[in-house]
Parts: structure tokens; sequence; C-alpha cells
């Protein structure tokens, strides 16, 4: 089969990911969020996450010059999973957080949440690979993940 955009898109869209919102405080201090499925591990030591992101996203700076936290849902948030994939103007309207030491806000009632600074960028074609170091972490030792399947949500309850 020919490699085009929407062959490798439904190709990649068989690998069942989790899903995060990443968020950051841009240089004006406007709250910053993007949902991102493409978020993974990278070193236990140092400990490194990684996420990619569209070069075209309007809040490049802000996730790319400080620091930044990883949201990683759980399975009643995919409302929370749509309003920070949406091009709304205000994307944290009734969202719950808080806000860490660096201005970075972290939504309450995630699964984790990973603070971090960044660590290094990579070029990668038409995103930008964020490495980033992981400063604190928060996580639950209980909740199940919201998951992205073949273009849609999925919950792991739906799956068995």
């Amino acid at each position: 089969m020919k490699v085009d955009e929407r062959s490798f898109r439904k190709a990649l869209g068989c690998f069942a990911s989790g899903v995060a919102v990443v968020t950051s405080v841009g240089a004006d201090k406007r709250l910053v969020g993007v949902t991102v499925s493409a978020f993974t591990s990278v070193s236990l030591d140092p400990p490194l996450v990684l996420f990619c992101l569209d070069r075209r996203n309007t809040s490049l700076d802000a996730f790319t010059s400080g620091h930044f936290a990883i949201n990683i849902l759980q399975e009643d948030q995919r409302q929370v999973s749509i309003q920070f994939a949406s091009r709304l103007e205000d994307k944290w309207q009734g969202i719950a957080f808080e806000v860490n030491e660096h201005g970075v806000p972290l939504i309450s009632e995630t699964l984790a949440r990973l603070e971090c600074s960044v660590h290094e960028l990579v070029e990668g074609g038409d995103h930008l690979i964020v490495i980033g170091k992981v400063d604190s972490l928060d996580y639950k030792t209980g909740g199940q993940p919201l998951l992205y399947f073949r273009g849609a949500y999925a919950n792991i309850s739906e799956c068995f």
C-alpha cells in the first residue's frame, strides 16, 4: 500500500494510546494547554519523557522555553481532552486546576501529573519533539485511563 497521509494516519490509529493534556504558561502569563496522544517515557535515569507538538501550534513557544506539565487523563475526562484539542479561545473554562511554582497549570483529578522542565528539543518533520526532565510528579493508585484508538475515545472497561 502506498504511504500517504490518510493511510499513515489509519495505520497509526491501530496503536491504542493514552490521552494527556500538556499545559504550560506563555511569556504573557497566558495559560495554555493541548491534547496529545504522542507521549512516552524516554529514560528512567534521568527521568525523561517526550511529547510531539505540531510546529503550527500557536502556543509552541510556551511549551519549549521553560516548564510544562503532562496531565494524564482518566476515563471520565473525555470532555477535558476534547476541550483542549479544540480551537476554543478559552480552553480553561470549567476546568479545575491549580498552578505550580513556575506558573504552570496542573489539571485536577487526573491519573497522573508530571511537572517537567525542557531538556531538549528535536526536529521531527512537521512536529517538534519536546523532551522534558521530570522534576516532580503525582499519581493516583486507582482509576482507569482514557484511551484513543482508531480515531475515537475508548475506555479499558469497553475493551473487555
